[in-house]
């Protein structure tokens, strides 16, 4: 194995870094507060937020996101003289924004499914003991039902993080020259396909460990009581 070639393999593909980590970070913060929209519709907005919320999470869940980015890039192209008239065909004709919108949507899909999974598993318990206390409205949100449904759903969203980070790698099929696209490049100019692949995934298990690592630490700080220390044994009590 050619260990200059790797290097100048890994100098290149770090070029494409920042557009895979800005593609990552813009769709899981507004697909994350979508998310967090459809979920508080299933719950709160009786049967007809639930049938709207059903509805887009089975659109946007049960279609390859690689279908949706290519609706999205070239599916909306057809409707340029409409997308003009509304002023927005200068983001649909970029493919980043493209990409952009299509991990978005695809992210908040499953998101919020996660969230309106964490909302229903507060008990009802907690909440009652939470409006005896004289909370309602949106302290009690705020101090009991959030934060127990963040922890109860970081687990799962954690792995909805890695996910989309590994998803921005179908951004190269629409001419975007991230990782995955900046190593297409260079098979096609080396041929030499499997060193290209190998330090193109190293490279994204080198961001998801980061990534992991930090997930591992916001969930320990969100679960204090799983730090405390265990209680010293009771001593055995003697018989008189």
């Amino acid at each position: 194995m050619d260990f200059d070639f790797l290097a100048q393999t890994f100098q290149t593909l770090i070029g494409g870094l920042p557009l895979t980590l800005s593609m990552a970070a813009i769709s899981i913060t507004a697909g994350t507060l979508l998310a967090i929209s459809i979920a508080l519709t299933s719950v709160l907005g009786g049967t007809a937020g639930r049938a709207i919320a059903g509805a887009y999470v089975f659109v946007f869940r049960g279609s390859p996101l690689l279908v949706q980015m290519f609706l999205i890039y070239y599916g909306l192209g057809q409707f340029r003289p409409s997308l003009q008239a509304l002023g927005i065909w200068t983001i649909f004709r970029e493919p980043y924004w493209c990409a952009v919108i299509a991990l978005t949507l695809n992210t908040a899909a499953y998101s919020g499914e996660i969230f309106r999974g964490a909302l229903q598993s507060v008990s009802a318990q907690q909440v009652e003991a939470a409006r005896a206390c004289g909370m309602s409205g949106v302290l009690l949100f705020r101090r009991i039902i959030f934060p127990i449904a963040l922890r109860q759903a970081l687990p799962a969203y954690g792995n909805e993080i890695v996910l989309m980070v590994k998803a921005t790698a179908l951004a190269s099929v629409i001419t975007i020259m991230e990782i995955t696209g900046l190593a297409g490049k260079l098979i096609a100019d080396s041929f030499r396909a499997f060193e290209v692949f190998i330090v193109a995934s190293a490279v994204y298990l080198l961001i998801n460990f980061v990534l992991t690592r930090i997930l591992v630490g916001l969930e320990c700080w969100l679960s204090p009581h799983l730090r405390l220390p265990p209680l010293p044994p009771r001593p055995r009590e003697t018989a008189c």
